[in-house]
């Protein structure tokens, strides 16, 4: 292949790149003035052109697979893509890039990474029309060669098989190809065209598409087709959320009954311990049921999101119904719709109980703290009990401390007295002592005493606290 026709397939890394580069410049305003771009301005406006639709020649054979890919393989499947460029001498994907388009080996390769997927796509020439011969034909197993030089950065979860061709055959030659019992057929772009596959995988794993054309012309098929893929990949991506809500549902009804359960020993309980015991049990519910709920929201939140694809896709393309079969828009809500009801209400579900939980485990804790209000005001009431008692013991012992101490002042006062009296003091002075009568006297007056002096005491102290 020439250089021309390599530089010309090569769009998502180079010229795409440039035209992105282009639509977030700055606004130049003349006489040398320009605007400063927002950092964001480029990436925001080369969204809109980062996925174009490419014409395509009918007839023509397209094999699309897509994988699920982490953080981490993502990083590393742009380095496989780039090493698979440069070994056919193209240029790889530009840095950052999430869209590249390149030709080599007579067929051009689409690669593009979305957020949890990457998709591939062939476009390649179809095989030479021969009249009464059945479309797909070779079969993809004999095309799939281009396939083995991809990179398989993660777990396949899309193949496609799809024949562009036009519309030259019988209605009759198409039930030699696809299951009569789930073939879905519509005719769209106001009867330009029409699609028709029965979403079950061929015997090389491939689900055939059939597009046959009658007046849509290169951009329109391109576009066309594009629309198409997408709607088979975004319909598989969505039904994802199945497995994981058919694996929930047990634990969910497991933690429902169970719920039921404590509510109705809630009634039933009393005291402190039975409430501990039931509020422990609600927290491990509520931590087992969190623990199911974070893996599951995401992926909840994308079935929803890809759903919503499908339909607007759907929408788009402009269905018309061929008589006795049924539109894929009829199809897929009858196949569809369920399942995706089915991961509504198990996220319903989940919702509703982690409220449920959180109201029980509210009741609990209410009355664990009124239970404990209850003994804290039964135990403040018992210090009080105490505390008084205490005090009436004080009162009683500071009476006994002040007889006490008047008594060893009175008989101080005695000593004093008769020692007077006994050595004659009394009488060097003209006074006589009776140290009887000191000492009646100095009782109350010590008793008055001691029993100021202990008030005082009594009252600074409390003061002071």
């Amino acid at each position: 292949m020439s250089g021309e026709s390599v530089q010309g397939a090569v769009t998502g890394g180079t010229a795409g790149e440039r035209k992105a580069e282009q639509l977030g410049a700055d606004l130049g305003l003349g006489e040398g003035r320009t605007l400063s771009a927002h950092p964001l301005r480029a990436a925001v406006m080369g969204e809109l052109h980062a996925r174009p639709f490419f014409p395509a020649e009918t007839p023509r054979r397209f094999l699309h697979v897509a994988f699920l890919t982490s953080p981490a393989e993502a990083q590393a499947e742009r380095a496989m893509v780039t090493e698979l460029c440069h070994s056919r001498g193209v240029p790889g994907p530009a840095p950052g890039a999430k869209y590249h388009r390149v030709s080599f080996g007579g067929a051009t390769l689409r690669w593009e990474s979305h957020a949890e997927f990457s998709t591939y796509t062939w476009d390649m020439p179809s095989g030479e029309a021969v009249p009464g011969q059945l479309p797909f034909h070779p079969a993809a197993a004999l095309l799939a060669s281009p396939l083995t030089q991809l990179p398989q950065p993660g777990p396949l979860l899309v193949a496609v098989d799809l024949d562009l061709v036009m519309d030259t055959m019988e209605d009759a030659q198409i039930g030699g190809v696809f299951d009569r019992a789930s073939l879905a057929r519509s005719d769209v772009n106001d009867g330009r065209a029409e699609i028709a596959t029965d979403f079950k995988p061929d015997p090389a794993g491939f689900v055939r598409i059939l597009v046959r054309d009658r007046a849509l012309g290169a951009e329109a098929a391109g576009a066309l087709v594009q629309r198409v893929l997408e709607i088979e990949t975004y319909r598989t991506l969505a039904l994802l959320g199945l497995p994981e809500a058919q694996k929930l549902a047990p634990t969910i009804s497991k933690i429902e009954a169970r719920l039921a359960q404590v509510t109705e020993e809630m009634t039933r309980s009393v005291g402190l311990s039975d409430n501990h015991r039931l509020l422990d049990e609600l927290v491990a519910l509520a931590a087992e049921l969190e623990a199911d709920t974070a893996p599951s929201l995401f992926r909840f939140g994308a079935s929803r999101a890809y759903q919503e694809i499908v339909r607007l896709r759907l929408a788009t393309i402009q269905e018309e119904a061929v008589q006795g079969y049924p539109t894929w828009q009829q199809f897929l809500d009858r196949r569809m719709a369920p399942a995706m009801r089915t991961c509504q209400s198990v996220e319903e579900r989940q919702g509703n109980i982690a409220a449920k939980l959180v109201r029980g485990a509210d009741l609990l804790r209410t009355r664990v703290d009124v239970e404990l209000e209850r003994q804290n005001r039964d135990l403040l009431a018992s210090m009080n009990d105490r505390t008084r008692l205490q005090l009436r013991l004080q009162r009683t012992v500071e009476g006994l401390s002040v007889a006490a101490i008047s008594y060893y002042v009175a008989s101080l006062i005695h000593l004093m007295a008769e020692g007077i009296h006994e050595s004659g003091v009394d009488a060097k002075f003209g006074v006589h002592i009776n140290p009887g009568a000191v000492t009646a006297v100095a009782v109350p007056v010590a008793v008055l005493a001691v029993w100021w002096v202990v008030r005082r005491v009594r009252s600074a102290h409390g003061e002071h606290d």
